[in-house]
């Protein structure tokens, strides 16, 4: 999942788009929702001719990114051979652990992902980290890229966006109640790294979402979503329990923007209006003259988004059990506790903002010094996710992201990097869905193929791909994980799931999957 590059690469890049949007489940397609030195190493003579040496990649991470891009590959370079590590377990990413579980449909894709590990040239080496963090006192990962350069002809990173962004400001590091919603994603779909998550949800009946894009409104669902619902999906039985003694009846989903420029897609939003025994509020005056100001120019989608905002507002039943609120023009300053529950959330203090255009940019929030405060018990920071850069590769701290042409890696002077490429959210920041992410990694994967065909990677020499380094992780106590392994898996979780009258019931540490599998 993660890498280190000590020197630049000696290899090459990417380009293009695909039509396999086809290959995808119906249901994903029409929802649409939603990733060194040039040395060359020394070979002996070998009887195999060099030009008909398979191409050996290198994946580095499990998402959507890097198994689209492996699908490519494979598919047009038949001769291919690639090999993906993992630093969990088991596969998928995102999809397992960032999809909602009442998305059922969404992580059809897994089926697609099957089908790419069938290949015999495909190898998946889970339980295995590469990479040492760019970060202070970070752990050193099982293997360094030093390792993987002399056994591939290419790497390509695809290891995500596994972090929260923050607002860094008073209180948010230090009361309970205030946490990034990927935390809290993370723990209700199962990953392993938060499981020892401490949080109560009956301690108050206000939560605030502090975003409003589909993660946002994903965390305020499930908040609110009845229980009889939630049982049914591959929500964890950890997280039932827990919502079992939820107390939190209503929940405010904030944004520093207008209406207009609200970041969910309307299946996310209508399916937030049809909660059941809840109301739906909405500043009906903001919204009519942000109409008024901008509605004419919309494009058919967002028009479309509009129109069941206001359809909500209208068709909302008054004085039910429990409400939601789309909040605007607001931005958080302090997250405050009080002195009778001092190191305890108790209120978030507001900026009220008002919108400036930009020339040829979108509008801006500007503070008007006016402040409002909100009592609530929860917040959940929902402003985007955000990869972690890696010791020795280029990394663009600002953006997020591996700065990259097309998915060729590049470095602060913007020469590429021969070699390295990237595909998913670290390619491209925490944005779109999957079949977004599909369509760039099939982008990244057909400029590969390019650069293995025009020989921009030099004659292909023979490579030793995984082999040496099994011996190596072998030789460091590390159990890997094969495909075949995760199968074994998933199939206990799916029994699980059966006993429970649901798909399945997720593995929720490292320590139990590695034990199913021995």
């Amino acid at each position: 999942m993660l890498v280190l590059v000590p020197r630049p690469l000696a290899w090459s890049a990417c380009k293009g788009l695909s039509r396999a949007h086809a290959s995808l489940p119906f249901s994903l397609r029409h929802s649409a929702t939603r990733a060194l030195s040039s040395t060359r190493v020394a070979f002996s003579t070998t009887e195999t001719p060099v030009e008909s040496a398979p191409f050996r990649l290198a994946v580095i991470g499990s998402g959507p990114g890097g198994f689209y891009t492996a699908q490519r590959v494979l598919r047009r370079l038949p001769n291919a051979k690639v090999d993906m590590f993992e630093a969990l377990p088991i596969p998928h990413g995102l999809v397992r652990y960032g999809v909602a579980p009442d998305h059922p449909e969404v992580k059809n894709v897994m089926s697609t992902f099957d089908e790419v590990a069938e290949n015999p040239n495909f190898r998946f080496i889970g339980n295995t980290s590469v990479g040492t963090l760019n970060q202070p006192n970070a752990k050193p990962a099982a293997l360094e890229m030093s390792d993987l350069q002399p056994n591939y002809h290419a790497i390509l990173l695809a290891y995500g966006a596994p972090e929260d962004r923050a607002f860094g400001i008073p209180g948010e590091d230090r009361l309970v109640g205030v946490m990034g919603a990927r935390t809290f994603v993370g723990f209700y779909n199962g990953l392993p790294s938060e499981q020892n998550l401490d949080l109560d949800l009956s301690k108050t009946d206000t939560a605030v979402v502090l975003g409003q894009g589909n993660v946002a409104l994903d965390v305020a669902r499930i908040l609110l979503m009845p229980l009889e619902e939630l049982k049914k999906t591959d929500l964890t039985e950890k997280t039932i329990k827990l919502l079992e003694k939820s107390t939190i009846k209503h929940v405010h989903v904030v944004g520093r923007r207008g209406p207009l420029e609200v970041a969910f897609t309307s299946k996310e939003l209508r399916e937030m209006i049809n909660l059941p025994d809840t109301t739906f509020h909405m500043d009906k005056e903001l919204f009519d003259s942000e109409m008024a100001l901008g509605g004419k120019s919309l494009d058919r989608p967002r028009k479309r988004l509009m129109s069941l905002l206001e359809k909500g507002m209208k068709e909302s039943k008054p004085n039910q059990s429990k409400s939601w609120t789309l909040s605007f023009l607001r931005s958080p300053k302090a997250f405050k506790d009080s002195p009778e529950n001092p190191g305890v959330l108790s209120s978030i203090e507001f900026g009220i903002n008002r919108l400036e255009s930009q020339e040829g940019g979108p509008r801006r929030a500007v503070d008007t010094g006016k402040t409002e405060e909100l009592k609530c018990g929860m917040a959940f920071r929902s402003i985007g996710y955000k990869s972690i850069g890696i010791q020795g590769i280029p990394f663009d701290e600002r953006k997020g992201i591996v700065p990259n042409i097309g998915g060729k890696v590049v470095d602060a002077q913007n020469n590429i990097v021969p070699g390295l490429y990237t595909s998913g959210w670290l390619k491209t920041g925490p944005v779109g869905v999957i079949v977004s992410t599909m369509s760039e990694a099939f982008q990244t994967a057909e400029t590969l193929v390019e650069d293995v065909k025009n020989g921009a990677l030099g004659p292909l020499e023979p490579k030793a791909g995984a082999e040496p380094l099994l011996e190596k992780l072998k030789e460091k106590g590390v159990r890997t994980v094969s495909y075949q392994d995760w199968k074994r898996i998933e199939q206990i979780e799916f029994q699980r799931g059966a006993q429970l009258g649901k798909p399945r019931e997720k593995v929720l540490s490292v320590e139990e999957m590695l034990h199913l599998v021995d």
